[in-house]
């Protein structure tokens, strides 16, 4: 296997890994999702998405809107009216997204029994102890 260069998307400062970091976010793709059948309400995605609170759908979509793959509207009547859809841009994840969800409910079961046989092991191996026998320092 050779190693990263130039444009590699792993490369901290490649617009692609930038790309990355923002779709592998806990809530992206299921707020995307949300909206790729057209234009949303913030109510009706909270409903929608289930376990997503007010505040965290409000910083998902302004990040999103932010990097161009949302679009809020606001609507001037009483009360106000706003509504969320996917840019052109953000249109462009639909069929990855498809693809993705696909994938998890095909193999969801196995993933689950995959971490049930792992039992209660740590998925992250603790540090070995200092070798002046000093617990290591926790950040």
């Amino acid at each position: 296997m050779s190693g990263f260069g130039p444009g590699d998307p792993f490369l901290a400062d490649c617009p692609a890994r930038l790309a990355v970091e923002l779709i592998a976010d806990k809530w992206t793709v299921v707020v995307l999702a949300g909206l790729s059948k057209g234009p949303v309400r913030h109510g009706e995605l909270v409903e929608l998405i289930g376990g997503i609170s007010r505040k965290v759908l409000t910083q998902t979509l302004r990040r999103l809107e932010a990097h161009g793959l949302v679009r809020r509207q606001a609507y001037a009547e009483v009360p106000p009216r706003v509504e969320y859809e996917l840019t052109p841009l953000g249109a462009t994840l639909t069929k990855p997204i498809h693809v993705l969800t696909e994938w998890a409910r095909e193999n969801g079961e196995a993933v689950l029994d995959a971490l049930d046989a792992a039992g209660s092991e740590p998925a992250i191996e603790p540090p070995p102890p200092a070798a002046d026998g000093a617990a290591p320092a926790r950040g």
